[in-house]
């Protein structure tokens, strides 16, 4: 039994049986809020720190840093339950996928600095910095979200496991 069925259990019916249909979307949403969380705070440390002339490399750090806690987060508890695939193979196309995924973060942040010049000098820094947030950090993690959902449940784990062959993993 998981940890999360005492939680479920709380939950009243139909939301509970809503809830369980779409678990494996509710635990992907759960390991996403966990490594944004590590991905703000390592853009973040870092423009304030090493890189504060370089949002886009900071963004590029801080996804790739969460992108690794994302693969082991979701092997071991999101997509436990899931399998189809070699671990080696595995996890090339959860990388190569997230790659993808980094693309789509890095792409509404790009947009606004460099197309709409949302940039010092052609704003204030304070400006910058809101743009910076709500297209990296909102819009990008979010459509990424949405494209790594799918291309990962279609792609990485594509087969349901059996209890035999979850239990022994």
């Amino acid at each position: 039994m998981s940890f999360v069925q005492p939680a479920l259990d709380r939950i009243p019916e139909p939301y509970r049986s809503k809830a369980i249909q779409h678990r494996e979307l509710l635990k992907f949403a759960a390991v996403g809020a966990i490594t944004w969380f590590i991905d703000t705070g390592v853009v973040y440390t870092v423009k304030l720190t090493v890189l504060g002339e370089k949002p886009l490399t900071a963004r590029l750090l801080g996804v790739l840093i969460a992108t690794i806690a994302s693969y082991i987060l979701n092997r071991e508890w999101s997509f436990r339950t899931r399998g189809g695939r070699q671990r080696h193979h595995e996890a090339a196309l959860f990388f190569a996928i997230s790659a993808l995924g980094i693309g789509v973060t890095l792409l509404p942040q790009a947009i606004s600095l460099y197309a709409l010049d949302l940039r010092v000098p052609h704003v204030g820094p304070l400006t910058q910095a809101i743009a910076n947030f709500i297209t990296g950090q909102i819009l990008g993690v979010l459509l990424a979200m949405g494209f790594r959902f799918w291309a990962i449940r279609r792609f990485v784990f594509p087969d349901d496991l059996d209890e035999a062959e979850i239990h022994s993993l």
